[in-house]
């Protein structure tokens, strides 16, 4: 399933060098506004340490990972809803996304110019999200415009129900809230949300971006970010993107680590950041192992046995009799596939097995 984060920010708040390290394509991170002029999108593997585990005992042909997409989006600039600056385009890309990556600036430089004179990224975020919630305003009034009549004198129901789910997030967007802070009961309601494709309905992540020094403790910009989303129950991190350029620069895995270690992180926050956006689209992974391949498959937490199969192909699903799963912790214990049917540690499931993380799994079908 191809799913996209949109990198999002004000310019020169560090995006295009976060997007380069994340990707083998180069946007160009230049000192200036709108220096990425159509969005680079990057397909992005996620690092998954049970692959090569796997891999050790199966000795397969190839391993094969999942893989996000990021799509780096030109800077936004106030007065983006109304057309200024790229606004519409930036706008058009961020719709197309199924999650934000909200990079904020948390760092002196006098070398970088801040487009508003000076660091603050609360005022930055505000910046960008009341410009997204402008749009989404627009949107649901000329929705509203389209149902109004028939919800309230044509006695159709389903048009009702839509005049409602627009009425609550108009309330919600005109008290300077998020589309995402509005919660529908129903299942109708929930499919009538979706289908607005709003773009403060999207899940979304911060980034602060830090100086090197600040990479494992954060700083007073960062401290300031997370008083004022303490209330969104979003999920924020902190990544020095221009130290991040340097690591990617470094050729082998244990000069990566090496730098790492001087600078008193366990991991890369890139690596942080691709499992984190994995997380936030609410995805998890199974595993199929074999002698031609080890991969992993992307799949929505909560999806049931035959959903997963479907995953693989369509027939998959159709024909679904049952799932072979085996747990990873059992598939490492015991050593090979073998072993673990021998000890009796591979379960047979049925329609209704809701899969787990990591589940090992083998499809059964018939078409």
């Amino acid at each position: 399933m191809a799913l996209q984060c949109g990198i999002v920010g004000l310019p020169n708040v560090g995006k295009s060098t976060l997007f380069n390290c994340l990707s083998n394509a180069k946007a160009q991170a230049a000192n200036f506004p709108f220096c990425t002029i159509e969005p680079n999108v990057g397909v992005i593997t996620v690092p998954d340490e049970r692959l090569t585990r796997l891999a050790e005992l199966v000795h397969p042909g190839r391993i094969v990972p999942t893989t996000v997409e990021i799509v780096d989006i030109a800077g936004l600039v106030k007065g983006a809803s109304q057309g200024e600056g790229l606004g519409n385009k930036f706008l058009a890309n961020i719709r197309e996304t199924d999650a934000i990556i909200h990079v904020l600036r948390c760092f002196d430089d006098e070398n970088v110019t801040h487009v508003d004179g000076s660091v603050n990224p609360v005022r930055d975020k505000e910046i960008i999200d009341t410009e997204l919630q402008l749009k989404d305003l627009e949107t649901i009034e000329s929705r509203i415009q389209k149902v109004q009549k028939q919800a309230q004198t044509g006695g159709d129901k389903q048009a009702k129900q839509v005049y409602d789910v627009l009425v609550q997030y108009k309330e919600a967007l005109e008290q300077g809230l998020n589309a995402r802070t509005v919660h529908f009961d129903s299942k109708d309601e929930q499919k009538i949300a979706h289908d607005l494709f709003l773009l403060t309905s999207k899940p979304v992540m911060y980034v602060c971006n830090v100086d090197e020094g600040s990479a494992v403790t954060g700083n007073r910009y960062v401290d300031m970010v997370r008083e004022a989303v303490k209330d969104e129950q979003a999920e924020i991190l902190v990544v020095a993107a221009k130290t991040e350029a340097d690591i990617a620069e470094l050729e082998t895995y244990e000069d990566r680590q090496m730098f790492l270690e001087e600078i008193g992180l366990e991991e890369s926050g890139v690596s942080r950041l691709i499992k984190s956006a994995y997380k936030l689209l609410n995805l998890e992974t199974f595993i199929t192992a074999g002698e031609m391949e080890v991969k992993a498959w992307t799949y929505h937490k909560g999806w049931k046995a035959p959903q997963c199969a479907g995953v693989i192909h369509t027939d998959f699903e159709k024909g679904f009799i049952r799932a072979e799963v085996i747990k990873y912790e059992d598939y490492i214990q015991y050593g090979s596939e073998a072993a673990v049917r021998e000890a009796g540690k591979l379960s047979i499931e049925g329609k209704d097995y809701v899969v787990q993380d990591g589940d090992i799994m083998h499809f059964r079908f018939n078409v």
